[in-house]
């Protein structure tokens, strides 16, 4: 059974080795030996860690963690969509992406936006993202990734020109 939680502290350790196992599999069709080993050969810090505890949720099947992401709200930038290679294919990474929409649109968010690597780019665009020109990524350590920048509407723009309207009068 799937279930979607917060993450903890203690999370950090699964919730890294994800991110590992997920980068070394994929975006090894896309990006360099040298550049996919600088992106994942990187230790474990208290700064991940905190960030896994303030801002991360895990998908777990019976349990065990097996996809991370998070969402911004303050920005509404969706990161971290990471699944574990066996658990791939499954449809968990889109309930994630599915669930942190969910939060955002309870936030009052109307857009949410991320920026995609280059394999990720049709998944995103198969749950509702729409892509922008390619662009550099400018990750926490300092390497830098072509990527794929993304949107997607969470409301209805002609419902919310409605909403003015009503506000207004």
């Amino acid at each position: 059974m799937l279930q979607i939680r917060r993450a903890e502290r203690c999370d950090a350790e699964a919730a890294f080795d994800i991110r590992f196992q997920a980068i070394q599999n994929q975006c090894s069709t896309v990006y360099t030996n040298a550049q996919v080993m600088a992106w994942t050969c990187v230790p474990l810090t208290d700064k991940y860690r905190s960030w896994v505890e303030n801002d991360y949720h895990l998908a777990c099947v019976n349990g065990l963690p097996v996809a991370t992401g998070l969402i911004n709200l303050q920005s509404g930038e969706l990161e971290a969509i990471f699944v574990l290679p066996k658990f791939m294919g499954q449809g968990i990474g889109k309930k994630m992406v599915t669930h942190l929409e969910h939060l955002a649109r309870n936030a009052g968010l109307a857009e949410i936006h991320l920026e995609a690597t280059l394999n990720a780019e049709s998944f995103y665009q198969r749950c509702g993202f729409t892509a922008s020109a390619q662009a550099v990524y400018n990750s926490p350590s300092g390497l830098q990734l072509a990527c794929v920048p993304m949107r997607k509407q969470l409301v209805d723009l002609t419902d919310l020109k409605y909403l003015e309207c009503r506000a207004i009068r």
